[in-house]
């Protein structure tokens, strides 16, 4: 049976996963796990939070499955529940970030290093470094085309669909979010 799953369609899939068949949900899983969990973690920067944001993301859209328009292919619907998962852990961190620094100074050593991780610090990781700290600081918007296109691989299309907006719009973000990217690397030389 998991050879009929495999070569099942989305849409199936998902009619099968309403019918309570647990292969089915395994199948989405194994299907688009990984490029959830690059998407989250090209987002957020941080392999272990992306690793929980994954986890969330599929059950959010489990959860949500009867939402789910089979015409339309799940890999879409799954990274635009990632994007949104994202969007909250960013508003959440900015609010720990400022209570963070609203403690007294004696409570310090209890807060959690914030360093550089280890493959930042590794030289021949630099220029990776580098790019993404740029890419961090890009707008949310930007960013996101850019992850999504030059990443995931997504054509403008896809990638339009992925974020709810038209491929003129994904086409201008991109063109920006490169132009920014560029002109932050230049000036860290």
């Amino acid at each position: 049976m998991s050879r009929d799953i495999a070569r099942s369609s989305d849409g199936e899939l998902a009619a099968l996963a309403l019918d309570g068949q647990q292969t089915a949900f395994r199948e989405f899983l194994r299907r688009y796990k990984e490029p959830v969990y690059r998407l989250i973690r090209s987002n957020i920067g941080d392999a272990d939070e992306a690793l929980d944001l994954t986890q969330d993301t599929f059950v959010a859209a489990f959860g949500a499955l009867k939402k789910y328009d089979p015409a339309r292919p799940f890999r879409f619907w799954v990274m635009r529940i990632a994007l949104n998962k994202c969007r909250d852990w960013s508003r959440r961190q900015a609010v720990r970030n400022f209570f963070r620094k609203a403690r007294p100074i004696e409570e310090a050593f209890d807060l959690a290093d914030d360093g550089p991780t280890p493959e930042a610090e590794a030289g021949d990781r630099a220029e990776l470094a580098r790019v993404k700290q740029a890419m961090a600081i890009l707008p949310q918007k930007l960013r996101q085309v850019l992850v999504l296109r030059t990443v995931e691989g997504l054509s403008q299309a896809e990638a339009a669909v992925a974020l709810g907006v038209n491929e003129k719009t994904i086409e201008t973000r991109l063109y920006r979010a490169r132009r920014q990217l560029a002109e932050s690397l230049s000036r860290t030389v």
